[in-house]
């Protein structure tokens, strides 16, 4: 769960990257470890290793080291808090969206 607003800042900031998003993709499938995760992208292993850096500080990933591997794991509670956020912004706007169709279909009715 997203703990303040800096906390959910971090997600969305790191989540703002299509490298990171696709990062998360795969580790929802299963812990990887950092060459594992490098491998599919075109970027150097220290971009990859920045990405994850970016990823972690939002608490979106753990990583820990096994031997010389590093294995990241997905953590998902902070992606739980930025949807409960993102929900709450959606019933706003879903309202919002409502009420303003009613005054809408009143004026049609009125001008009709």
């Amino acid at each position: 769960m997203v703990k303040s607003a800096t906390d959910l800042d971090e997600v969305f900031s790191a989540l703002a990257d299509p490298t990171r998003r696709e990062i998360l993709v795969v580790l929802a499938e299963g812990d990887r470890s950092v060459s594992e995760l490098a491998e599919p992208f075109d970027v150097s292993l220290p971009a990859v290793s920045k990405h994850l850096s970016v990823l972690e500080r939002a608490g979106l990933i753990t990583r820990e080291r096994e031997g010389r591997v590093r294995r990241c794991t997905l953590e998902p509670e902070p992606l739980a808090g930025a949807l409960e956020w993102i929900a709450q912004y959606g019933s706003f706007w879903e309202e919002s969206l409502d009420s303003l169709e009613r005054l809408l279909d009143k004026q049609r009715k009125d001008a009709g």
